[in-house]
């Protein structure tokens, strides 16, 4: 498959080199300028969750194929667009005249309406994905990883498309594993809600080091998340299974499990570690997901009285 990841972010270097790697033709489409700015090559210190753990720290120059044009009559097979949250009313804005017949794969945090986020795209073009990477860049180094699953998702079809078909064939056979979702919109959402109760935790505390240590820092984010299903609800998404244990579990329980996760030697704090210590955790990356959630909830008129206690630290 001909493949261009749009930018050459984190999440686009490191699926983009796992991509190549399965035997697929992968290209890099940047802004004018920036192929001198990157230059050739990116050095890779990442975990692959695809491997055993004895084989899963790759390090490697590896180099890339980045390309400064894209013009409509391109024949690539996929466009991979995942960029930060606030860039990608832009992307889509300049992929819209640009997609050709090439299958996106939006591979994104959303929290507006995703079809929404997305106008202009062909319904019947466009297949939801989410990774599971993160990282950040240190000069020319790209320092984080993948764990092995990835998601894929439905928003208002009840059966996969060929291309959704097909994405999911792709990622398989590069060796990842991938859960498909049905009601993609309410799983989006509440991963966004996840993420929003995070990063108050790690700005409050002034790093994730120091959050994921914290018990009682963990047991706010449970009753946040809490307070924030509400809104998830009134813009029109379901709470999931996650939701529900959330709801019911005691907010203790939850966060004992959760510093399990965060706190201990995994892929999953590893990649938290590596965001916050890169910038990519900075006060304007973290703060946008709190911000959005209470602005929706006042919109939605949605009491949320333990994240509006906090508005200060994200505001």
């Amino acid at each position: 498959m001909k493949i261009l990841m749009f930018g050459r972010g984190v999440i686009a270097t490191q699926y983009g080199w796992a991509l190549e790697k399965a035997g697929h033709d992968v290209d890099f489409y940047v802004r004018p300028g920036r192929i001198s700015d990157f230059g050739p090559h990116v050095d890779l210190e990442i975990r692959d969750g695809r491997e055993r753990r004895r084989n899963r720290q790759v390090r490697q120059r590896w180099t890339i194929t980045m390309r400064e044009e894209l013009a409509s009559d391109h024949d690539y097979d996929l466009i991979i667009l995942s960029v930060n949250h606030d860039q990608l009313a832009g992307a889509v804005e300049f992929l819209t005249p640009r997609l050709g017949d090439a299958t996106v794969l939006v591979f994104n945090n959303i929290w507006v309406e995703p079809m929404e986020a997305v106008a202009g795209f062909p319904k019947d073009q466009i297949v939801w994905g989410f990774p599971g990477a993160g990282g950040g860049f240190f000069g020319s180094t790209l320092r984080g990883g993948m764990v092995r699953n990835v998601f894929l998702g439905l928003i208002d079809s009840e059966e996969p498309s060929a291309r959704h078909k097909a994405v999911h064939g792709l990622f398989e056979g590069a060796g990842f594993s991938v859960s498909e979702v049905a009601d993609f919109r309410s799983w989006l959402w509440f991963h966004f809600i996840l993420d929003a109760a995070i990063m108050v935790g790690i700005l409050r505390l002034g790093g994730f080091r120091e959050y994921a240590r914290s018990r009682s820092a963990l047991k706010d984010s449970v009753l946040h998340i809490r307070e924030m299903t509400a809104v998830l609800e009134a813009k029109g998404g379901t709470p999931r299974l996650g939701a529900a244990a959330i709801r019911r579990l005691p907010a203790g329980l939850i966060a004992f499990g959760l510093q399990k996760v965060l706190g201990g030697d995994n892929d999953y704090s590893y990649l938290m570690e590596q965001v916050i210590d890169s910038g990519h955790g900075s006060y304007d990356m973290t703060s946008i997901y709190p911000r959005e959630v209470l602005a929706d909830a006042r919109r939605l008129g949605v009491s949320v009285p333990r994240v509006e206690a906090l508005e200060s630290v994200f505001r």
